[in-house]
């Protein structure tokens, strides 16, 4: 009949049929543990959302985490099922294409023994097992991307348009973002699709060629059909990628306008006239070769077309993305290069100005006039009543060892405001008191007094900021425990301290245990939570779904003194607060303490919107990130004794909390609803300000030949490690940013809250600049920067440590303090602009190797020209002003005054601060004793100019030399 027959099998063989079996009853058993845990999972997610949304309620921001775990949930939710839907309905067309070779029943040799195998009844099951996993790995990577989605959802309009691609802001911030994520998603299933139809077609051709030899002519047209059509599968499959990477390929080129390169940042003129191109030319390659693989299943032609496709990108990409911009840049570029890279230099310099707000800077000249003169102490009289002598490391451990008064408290922080008091703004120094129950003693280690007994911290120490006892101790405005208060018009009626940056345990208030306030003698204060803050503990089942959540199932559900009415105060670390409540802004490290007029305290902290997306701008470290754009939009408030935290904008031109502030309307408010009290206690943030220095350095020249050749480069100024006298711990350190209360010269406000960095020029010690960040009122937010005269040389920090250094007499008493079981330590130097001049402060403390408490012992002041010292302040300047004029500070008719001096001013040579020269002695003095003074004169000279000159090294030799002069000049005085 033409029918082929069955091949017969042996008697001595059989055929085991190993195809999967009907389920048997007892596999219900393992669906059933599914079950529970799936359950099991439920719950216990479902109690961390539960803790979380009473925790957001508590605070009164629910439609926040609402928010939040809505966009996070639909965004988990579209992308896990859009990757099950397209990974599943792609492998059933492949089962389909590929059912009758691949997938039908077979006989297979395992162990010498055919076998009956339906591969159908694994690949199946398999194919839901991986699209299954797929969509859930997806779904969980895609969610944390929610917030590139709510902002892409939410975006403003944005003013700028990058000078290459013509696209705005806003592209880079909103859209782009979502464009990486979206493609990234498509290629990797794509990717797997391919593979997958690989893995058919593989097993479809051995299939084939196992076939027995019964029929040759029929194995031959079934293995051209099976190649034919995976084949077509494959191209298929292939053709899909192929344009996934041609759109991965097109979102390539944006990321180059923000590429940090050796002389500048962004696009190059080889990238954007060749590389750029180039890429453009492989997407359109790419699609090309999508259409060739079409074109190779529709026609299926076999292996040459989709080697064809393989080939044509990548030589494209070869050609012109390798090649050619190679030859451009080595042959054309760089023998040319400033020519060439001058439209794109301007661009980095006008984009990383707009990024960093240089833009807004306002220039002004400071002529930096170096005699005492120009400091006009009578008009700067509040400048110098704020001076900072207390540095905040020598205050903190002065506070540690007598305010803590008890082990378990602890002094974290010292920060620095500024305060009305006595009719007068006085700077001031704050420190929180904060318990730190990792202190308590062992025995005291117990839930009890964990979470219901030592629940705070209790209050702030206050001290002017260079005001000492005559034992060198600080002036307290706020101290003790009781607080105690010298200034009537600072109180503080709320001292206790919940939230704050040591407490890091969730506590019980408001229960039958009353709590410990501060010790008392032999006695301790207690008291109650009076407030209605965190979370309400409720009845049974509130508190055991609590206990639950929070891990305390042993404790709480048990606790006699915890009530319905009870509190639980939780996430109480003011930096955990705040990121928990807003994880979408960047919190500055440094969070300080207000007293409000009210007698309450507030904590306040700086909150940054950033990003590294922003076209053309130069990458720079802020907060441990890495950035190009960066703006303190935010002001964050919580108060220490209830957690209420409050969200005020500051910057409402900052597209990114624009877009926030869309997300989230009852997260912000404006800066106007901010209080007054709090209002006057907002500072320029130090992390900004040192930012904005460090880019200000490089990018403050906007002439692209200078800036190209780094003719004109600044950097934040450096002085001495501070910590110690000790030569081998002295390695230059950049300035901090630093707190003072002046006139900013050229403005009519007598004093002003302000923070100013100095600045050197690059690899020299000599000041340049400063740059002057606002905190009052309307001027809040601007900054300033004041040039020195480029015709005369300014003293840095490190010229004028290296003149603190090489004073005979400030050598002598730091040696012999560092011999006399105490150690020296230098606290920071500041430069402080007075007037029309430079005020250089330094505060000198004795610590003792048994105590690690600092004593103010010296006060350093300098000038340009001139350097005094005292026991304090007022007689450090009172020394500085009392010096007698250089001749080059001297009037005429002055210098013609001292033209013969009396004998005893020769006599008295050797001592002088700074020894006139071309004097003429009343009196003929020996030969050898002329030519000593003549040569310790000029010593003095060389030793003054190579001082100013920033040769430091040489000007201590020369230092040295006059010692030793002086020392001979004293010996022949002897012998008269």
């Amino acid at each position: 009949m033409g029918m082929n027959k069955p091949t017969p099998i042996d008697d001595d063989e059989m055929i085991i049929d190993v195809s999967p079996q009907p389920p048997r009853r007892r596999h219900w058993r393992r669906w059933v543990i599914v079950a529970v845990l799936l359950v099991a999972f439920a719950l216990i997610r479902s109690l961390s959302l539960y803790l979380s949304a009473r925790w957001f309620g508590s605070l009164g921001y629910s439609s926040v985490y609402w928010t939040i775990f809505r966009y996070k949930f639909l965004v988990f939710l579209v992308f896990a099922v859009l990757t099950v839907v397209i990974l599943r309905g792609a492998l059933l067309l492949l089962e389909r294409v590929f059912a009758v070779s691949t997938l039908e029943r077979r006989i297979v040799m395992f162990n010498n023994q055919p076998v009956a195998f339906a591969p159908a009844r694994f690949v199946r099951p398999v194919a839901w097992v991986v699209s299954l996993l797929y969509g859930l790995i997806f779904g969980l990577d895609m969610k944390d991307n929610w917030q590139s989605f709510a902002l892409y959802l939410n975006q403003p309009a944005t003013e700028g348009i990058d000078p290459i691609f013509q696209k705005s802001v806003g592209f880079y911030f909103f859209s782009l973002p979502v464009h990486q994520s979206v493609s990234w998603w498509l290629t990797v299933l794509a990717f797997t699709i391919l593979a997958f139809t690989i893995i058919y077609a593989l097993l479809t051709s051995q299939q084939k060629l196992k076939e027995t030899a019964a029929n040759v002519a029929k194995k031959v047209t079934g293995m051209n059909v099976a190649q034919r059509s995976g084949y077509a599968a494959i191209s298929f499959a292939f053709a899909v990628y192929l344009l996934m990477l041609a759109w991965r390929t097109y979102l390539a080129r944006f990321p180059y306008l923000w590429q940090d390169h050796d002389s500048f940042a962004g696009v190059t003129y080889t990238e954007a006239n060749y590389l750029l191109p180039g890429l453009m030319i492989v997407a359109v390659a790419l699609i090309i070769s999508a259409g060739l693989a079409i074109f190779n299943a529709l026609t299926k032609r076999g292996l040459r077309l989709l080697l064809a496709a393989i080939a044509l990108p990548l030589a494209v990409f070869i050609i012109a993305v390798m090649l050619v911009p190679a030859y451009v840049n080595s042959f054309i570029v760089k023998p040319n290069e400033l020519g060439r890279e001058t439209p794109y230099i301007e661009h980095n310099i006008n984009w990383t100005r707009k990024a960093f707000a240089l833009d807004r800077i306002e220039l002004r000249d400071f002529e930096a006039d170096p005699g005492v003169e120009g400091l006009n102490l009578e008009a700067n009289k509040a400048t110098l009543d704020n001076v900072r002598l207390w540095d905040w490391r020598a205050l903190q451990d002065t506070l540690r060892q007598i305010q803590e008064i008890r082990t378990y408290y602890d002094f974290p922080d010292v920060d620095v405001d500024r305060y009305r008091t006595g009719g007068q703004v006085r700077q001031m120094m704050l420190a929180a008191r904060e318990l730190d129950v990792d202190k308590l003693p062992p025995s005291s280690r117990n839930w009890v007094n964990e979470k219901l007994i030592y629940t705070h911290g209790y209050g702030v120490t206050m001290n002017t900021s260079n005001g000492f006892t005559p034992e060198g101790m600080p002036q307290f405005i706020l101290s003790n425990m009781p607080l105690e208060t010298s200034a009537p018009d600072i109180k503080v009626t709320r001292p206790e301290i919940y939230y704050g940056q040591k407490t890091n345990t969730d506590v019980y208030v408001r229960t039958k245990q009353k709590e410990f306030n501060f010790p008392q003698g032999e006695a301790n204060n207690y008291t109650a939570y009076e407030e209605e803050g965190g979370i309400v503990v409720g009845g049974f089942f509130s508190r055991m779904l609590l206990a639950w959540a929070l891990g305390d199932l042993s404790k709480l559900p048990f606790s006699d003194d915890v009530t319905p009415d009870s509190r639980l105060l939780m996430r109480r670390n003011i930096r955990d607060r705040v990121k928990s409540l807003a994880p979408f802004l960047v919190y500055d490290s440094d969070p300080y303490i207000v007293v409000s007029d009210t007698g309450r305290l507030y904590w306040m902290m700086d909150a940054f919107t950033e990003s590294s997306n922003y076209p053309y701008s130069r990458h720079y470290r802020a907060e441990n990130q890495n950035v190009n754009y960066i703006r303190n939009s935010v002001k964050v408030t919580v108060d220490a004794y209830n957690g209420s935290t409050v969200f005020y904008v500051f910057d409402a031109q900052d597209a990114l909390i624009k877009a926030y502030a869309s997300v989230f309307p009852a997260l912000f408010r404006d800066a106007a609803q901010m209080p007054a009290d709090l209002r006057s206690h907002v500072r320029y943030p130090e992390t900004l300000l040192k930012t904005q220095g460090e880019v200000y350095g490089l990018y403050h020249t906007q002439n692209a030949k200078v800036f190209f050749q780094r003719e004109d480069q600044w950097s934040v100024a450096r002085q001495a490690q501070v910590a110690s006298t000790d030569k081998q711990q002295q390695q230059p350190d950049a300035l901090e940013p630093y707190y003072v209360i002046t006139q900013l010269p050229g403005e009519q406000l007598a004093e002003e809250f302000v923070q100013i960095l100095p600045f050197t020029p690059a690899s020299r010690p000599n000041m340049i600049g400063w740059m002057a960040g606002r905190c009052d009122g309307s001027a809040y937010g601007s900054l300033l920067v004041y040039n020195f005269p480029s015709s005369r040389i300014i003293n840095g920090p490190a010229q004028v440590e290296a003149r603190i250094e090489q004073n005979a007499q400030l050598s002598g008493q730091f040696t012999l303090w560092n011999q006399q079981g105490s150690r020296v330590v230098r606290g920071n130097l500041l430069v402080i602009p007075m007037g029309r001049s430079l005020l250089y402060i330094e505060p000198i403390y004795l610590r003792s190797e048994r105590s690690p408490m600092p004593e103010l012992r010296l006060v350093v002041v300098a000038t340009q020209e001139r350097l005094g010292y005292g026991q304090n302040f007022q007689e450090a300047l009172t020394n500085l002003v009392a010096q007698p004029a250089k001749p080059s500070e001297q009037k005429p008719e002055e210098q013609q005054q001292q033209q013969q001096p009396k004998p005893e001013e020769v006599a008295s040579a050797s001592t002088a601060t700074a020894p006139a020269q071309g004097k003429t002695p009343a009196a003929p003095l020996p030969q050898n004793t002329q030519q000593l003074i003549n040569r310790a004169a000029d010593e003095l000279n060389a030793y003054q100019r190579l001082t100013a000159e920033g040769k430091l090294g040489e000007a201590g030799q020369k230092l040295e030399s006059l010692k030793r002069t002086l020392e001979e000049l004293r010996k022949q005085g002897a012998k008269f």
